[in-house]
């Protein structure tokens, strides 16, 4: 097939932190395939966009994110007014777009779970709430939405009820860096450095928001004996510690921070765990499966589609069970059977799926834009630039931010 010619819309096209480690991997494996590459962002990893063409978004109002957003957004549009795509695919929140990834739920499930009066001051009084919320809803008009895992879309859906093309398309793992063979010959060395005994079952628990990702939950439930490996820097950090030493555990946990490569602690670990609250995905239970160990993850978290309870790993349908769960990998033989099985899952989950999957659906919009300017005037053309009368480069910032607090009554983007 023909190369396309694509526009990727990303704040930071880096190989740090779980959505832009998504772009990364995926954008790469499609410019491999030949495709034509132009990458709107803040900053790029160059060594990453390789072979792409770099058009500097220019990053203002860094005291405001939803104001430095809104920027984004239109600086975007407005550098890529006189060039033409055959996709233009964003994976950050702006309009315009052929395609839109939503790597997180939306911005109103998280106000919705607040207490009520707590919710009515969030959603109605909180001025950068109601331009996230606006800019939402109208995000959801975009013609493609793909979404990471099936409780994200469900949310959408539920919420939205969109009226264009809705995906879910899950993040892949790179099978290779992270597999069991690797993982077997680091693990002695890595276990040494972490001061862990042969018989110390060791929990580990990858992520930098400690309590949405559920640390809260993990103490607590921790084995008598096991022990507690917390990879990722996250808020509050004394709390946690605060709460080791309620539970007795302070010589049983180690936090370490960021780190350059986690596969390490994977080697040291029998154990991977999630008991998030909230999880769009989840990619390093993933990258736990491809590495051959078993996960445990709350039901609410969009990787627990793809765990077999029992099977592939363990799926717990309340906290509570979380302690029982872990008490029941001190079988080494269960973790060696829930691990080759998960090991197995991951292999059908690589990035390479993932950058297929997309190219997939790049070339079926492209079909059906073709098709239906078969039954109109004209020749099919790849996505327009918009009216200059409707870009919002035309405009200050303030009136952008007060036409998306009156979009039913104001469309902004052509």
């Amino acid at each position: 097939m023909q190369p396309l010619r694509l526009a990727i819309i990303v704040k930071d096209f880096v190989t740090t932190g779980g959505m832009e480690k998504f772009v990364v991997e995926v954008t790469s494996r499609l410019r491999a395939r030949g495709h034509r590459i132009d990458l709107y962002a803040w900053r790029v990893d160059s060594a990453a966009a390789k072979g792409m063409n770099f058009i500097p978004v220019p990053r203002r109002y860094r005291f405001s994110s939803i104001l430095s957003l809104l920027a984004f957004g239109r600086d975007a549009q407005r550098l890529r007014l006189d060039r033409t795509y055959d996709i233009v695919h964003a994976h950050d929140r702006s309009l315009g777009n052929d395609i839109l990834t939503v790597h997180s739920f939306p911005h109103l499930t998280g106000l919705q779970k607040y207490p009520p009066l707590r919710r009515l001051d969030q959603k109605y009084l909180s001025l950068r709430n109601q331009l996230y919320l606006r800019l939402e809803k109208k995000q959801m008009l975009t013609p493609c939405l793909v979404t990471v895992s099936a409780p994200v879309r469900d949310e959408i859906v539920r919420l939205y009820r969109p009226k264009g093309r809705l995906e879910v398309i899950a993040p892949g793992v790179d099978t290779e860096w992270f597999n069991p063979e690797q993982i077997s010959r680091l693990r002695a060395a890595s276990r040494r450095e972490l001061g862990l005994a042969d018989d110390n079952l060791t929990v580990l628990f990858v992520g930098s928001e400690f309590k949405r990702k559920g640390l809260d939950r993990l103490i607590p439930a921790l084995p008598a004996t096991a022990r507690l490996v917390v990879v990722g820097r996250g808020e509050q950090l004394p709390h946690y510690q605060a709460l080791a030493a309620r539970y007795g555990l302070t010589d049983r946990l180690i936090f370490t921070g960021l780190v350059n490569d986690v596969r390490r602690y994977y080697a040291a670990a029998d154990v991977v765990a999630l008991p998030s609250t909230s999880e769009a995905f989840g990619m390093t239970i993933l990258e736990a499966m491809a590495c051959g160990l078993p996960p445990v993850v709350t039901s609410n978290t969009g990787v627990a589609d793809l765990i077999r309870d029992n099977d592939n790993g363990l799926r717990l349908d309340s906290p509570a069970q979380l302690g029982p769960a872990l008490e029941k990998l001190r079988d080494a033989k269960l973790r060696e059977r829930l691990g080759r099985a998960a090991r197995r899952t991951a292999e059908q989950y690589t990035w390479e799926r993932t950058a297929l999957a997309y190219e997939a659906l790049y070339y079926e919009i492209v079909a059906d834009r073709v098709a239906k300017a078969a039954t109109t005037d004209g020749p099919p053309s790849p996505i327009s630039p918009c009216r200059p009368d409707r870009c919002l480069f035309t405009e200050p910032l303030e009136v952008t931010a007060k036409k998306i607090i009156e979009f039913d009554r104001e469309p902004l983007f052509c």
